[in-house]
């Protein structure tokens, strides 16, 4: 942990551009870089802070005689090769005031700054989540709108996707901060997103964004059915069908069953649509898939309702209860897990059943994730024994009592 902390007041106007109101610093000076947290490094600062996204570098304007710099990636996945080795980095510098390689404000703001990738595995629709939209809400949602967002690595698609949530945190456009030759000038800013160490899909006050994200989207329902004796309304079940891994081969005999059981029952693909998905998660009370990113959708459900993730083999049980079981109970939702027999694996279909991919799964995951993703995460399709199954339904039923 690095700090270095002054207690000055001043305000500057930039001369070199006519401003509608004068730059107003905070009186307190301050640079605090955390670069202890196993999963991101971040820093905030505040007093004279100025930004050339072009370069990549932060400028930071202190009385101390000694320069000094730190070098942040802003994405929270770090020790992920993978995930970091293309996410741009950018170079802290204390500049001591007064001097002439501070650069010179060419647009300056008189809000908060966040700086941050969306970059590394931000296309996969659980990592968005995790990795950078709770983290940027846990960072911003104090300022009250009141914050500029200035992201590295964009992607079109992504912010586009996620623009309702953009718009509920900030009231200004997005900067893409990578091709700005722009000097930007802040009173504070915040570099990199806090992510916590052990736990995915996780803030501070859970409940209080799953309340952010029903007022983002407009959703109606906060908490799920009750089943009471002479209900006439019945419990709606969302299977999330997936196409071309992890799929479920017999899902027609799954809904017949749930329907005969008493569910009105919905079965689809999650759409990149967040406006049509948040709705239709909703509006569910019951929702189940086999593990994967789709399952990161249970952010919409209402509270009390009943989340079922299916987990295949190859010793998921870890991945699945980290990225979904347990984040599922943190957010009021009661969680079943339905663990796939050896039987209901269509893995069964292309090894002989004496194989270590069954008998020994650990032997694939020691010849590196890429195998280990190819046997059990792309190969692998399910077919749920109805029979067995239609234990955790009721159970899903009993739940909802």
């Amino acid at each position: 942990m690095m700090i270095l902390e002054e207690l000055e007041s001043v305000i500057i106007t930039d001369t070199t551009r006519e401003l509608v109101r004068p730059y107003v610093e905070t009186k307190e000076r301050k640079l605090v870089c955390n670069t202890m947290k196993r999963r991101s490094d971040t820093c905030q600062m505040t007093g004279d802070i100025r930004i050339h996204g072009n370069s990549s570098t932060i400028f930071v304007s202190t009385s101390d005689t000694i320069n000094s710099s730190w070098t942040i990636k802003p994405y929270a996945r770090k020790g992920d090769k993978g995930a970091m080795q293309n996410i741009t980095s950018f170079t802290i510098q204390t500049i001591q005031e007064q001097a002439e390689t501070m650069p010179k404000c060419t647009k300056t703001h008189n809000v908060p700054a966040v700086v941050f990738s969306i970059g590394g595995y931000s296309g996969n629709h659980f990592h968005a989540f995790s990795d950078t939209i709770m983290p940027l809400y846990t960072a911003s949602r104090k300022f009250n709108r009141e914050v500029r967002f200035l992201v590295a690595d964009k992607k079109p698609l992504w912010a586009s996707k996620f623009q309702e949530i953009l718009d509920k945190l900030s009231k200004y456009e997005v900067i893409d901060i990578d091709h700005e030759n722009e000097v930007h000038c802040f009173p504070s800013m915040i570099l990199g997103l806090e992510k916590d160490d052990k736990k995915e899909l996780n803030t501070d006050s859970i409940h209080n964004f799953r309340n952010f994200l029903r007022s983002s989207y407009s959703l109606e329902r906060s908490t799920a059915i009750k089943l009471t004796n002479g209900s006439t309304r019945k419990p709606r079940l969302l299977i999330v069908s997936r196409k071309r891994t992890r799929t479920f081969t017999n899902v027609k005999d799954v809904v017949t069953t749930a329907r005969a059981m008493g569910f009105e029952v919905i079965v689809t693909e999650m759409s990149a649509n967040l406006k049509q998905t948040s709705r239709l998660v909703n509006s569910c009370d019951v929702m189940m898939g086999v593990h994967g990113a789709g399952l990161t959708n249970i952010v919409f459900m209402p509270e009390n309702g009943v989340f079922i993730q299916v987990v295949p083999l190859g010793n998921m049980e870890w991945m699945a209860k980290t990225f979904y079981g347990e984040p599922a109970k943190g957010m009021g939702l009661s969680y079943l897990e339905y663990k796939v027999s050896k039987e209901e694996s269509t893995l069964t279909d292309q090894y002989p059943l004496n194989h270590s991919v069954f008998d020994d799964p650990y032997s694939i995951q020691r010849q590196g994730w890429e195998a280990y993703r190819s046997t059990y995460m792309d190969k692998q399709d399910v077919k749920l024994d109805v029979v067995r199954f239609k234990e955790t339904l009721t159970k899903a039923l009993e739940l909802l009592r």
